[in-house]
């Protein structure tokens, strides 16, 4: 409990990434905000295990079935149902913090990643149904997607740009989120409310990088590329949330959109698993984290402003990545690509199971 507060006092807030119908019944989710969670993420990967993996959502799926709705409805009905409960039981922690923690972050469809105005009116849908100041709605970082984003943002809806593994890429989000602000300033509208994050997926950059690594026989940058590239990202938001473009945004009362480092679970056993925490606190930052890595870094994680440290180690790490014939761009440009196909499918599977599901229940 104590380190997630202390994690606070350094400016950085921590979120859960995962969601499940039962943390609302067994008062789980109650606890994990008593001991300083605060805020939730999810994609549709983790409402494909939740509602495939267990049989909690059954009966709720057999009512809908027997009321004759479609796959779309039935899955829009679970997902919105569970994103609004955890809406309602974050919004004193999003009011007392003034609007700056309690947010539930909802994904449109993966399915959307290449078309702008399907992304933008799928938000708009999501962002109508649930209805809650505190929802945000998740966009992949594609350039489709960082039309939608500018466009979103105008339109007064809190956006999650998700899917980020480039520096290049950040840079594109953070520009479209101050040009939707500045298309809402443009037209008198108040900017205060707007809330936005940038999630930085960071192991797995690692995952790809180290397999390359090792075919050098280089061992010397294992498992620090994604911690560097993280590092040169958040001194790109300290550049590009000041100076004179900014200040006209924030003079007004717009608030600079965090950096949120996702992903952070550590997929190579070699390494600790909480290296993604740890070397990655900063002011004005969010780590969206799996439950086992919140356990984990609850019990032995270290709090200590770290993502400013070493940024020069970090800079030479990728010029040395580099100088191996490792094109870095690559590897992120194939994390994206495969990161839409991994949500695609999770979510692809879901639907194709909620078909199976009412299959069955008609037959009963």
């Amino acid at each position: 409990m104590a380190k997630l507060k202390e994690l606070y006092k350094q400016g950085q807030s921590v979120w859960l990434d995962y969601i499940h119908r039962d943390m609302f019944q067994s008062g789980e989710l109650k606890k994990l905000l008593k001991d300083g969670v605060r805020g939730i993420t999810s994609n549709p990967a983790i409402f494909n295990k939740a509602i495939v993996g267990s049989e909690t959502y059954d009966p709720a799926i057999k009512e809908l079935v027997l009321k004759g709705k479609s796959t779309q409805e039935i899955y829009d009905n679970l997902v919105i149902s569970d994103i609004l409960e955890a809406c309602d039981e974050l919004a004193a922690l999003y009011k007392s913090s003034g609007g700056e923690d309690g947010f539930v972050s909802l994904e449109v469809s993966p399915n959307l990643a290449h078309d702008t105005e399907g992304t933008i009116a799928d938000a708009r849908r999501y962002h109508a149904a649930v209805n809650r100041d505190n929802l945000m709605i998740k966009v992949p970082a594609t350039e489709e997607g960082f039309a939608a984003l500018s466009e979103l943002i105008a339109a007064g809806i809190n956006i999650n740009s998700t899917l980020i593994f480039s520096n290049e890429a950040y840079r594109s989000v953070a520009l479209a989120y101050i040009s939707g602000l500045e298309k809402r300033a443009a037209q008198g509208l108040e900017n205060s409310t707007i809330a936005s994050v940038a999630s930085y997926f960071v192991s797995r950059v690692d995952n790809l990088v180290d397999l390359q690594l090792e075919e050098k026989n280089n061992e010397s940058l294992l498992g620090k590329i994604s911690i560097a590239n993280c590092k040169v990202a958040y001194e790109i938001y300290q550049q590009v949330f000041s100076g004179e473009r900014w200040e006209k945004l924030a003079q007004k009362g717009a608030k600079p959109q965090r950096l949120l480092w996702g992903s952070t679970g550590t997929k190579n056993p070699a390494y600790s698993d909480v290296m993604y925490v740890d070397e990655l606190i900063g002011n004005g930052t969010v780590n969206t984290v799996p439950p086992a890595t919140l356990k984990a870094f609850m019990d032995h994680g270290f709090v200590s402003e770290t993502v400013t440290k070493d940024v020069d180690l970090a800079k030479k790490h990728l010029q040395e990545l580099a100088e191996l014939g490792i094109n870095l761009e690559d590897i992120t440009d194939h994390l994206l690509k495969d990161g839409i196909v991994l949500f695609q499918a999770a979510f692809d599977e879901l639907m194709n199971s909620i078909d199976e599901k009412k299959n069955t229940f008609r037959k009963i």
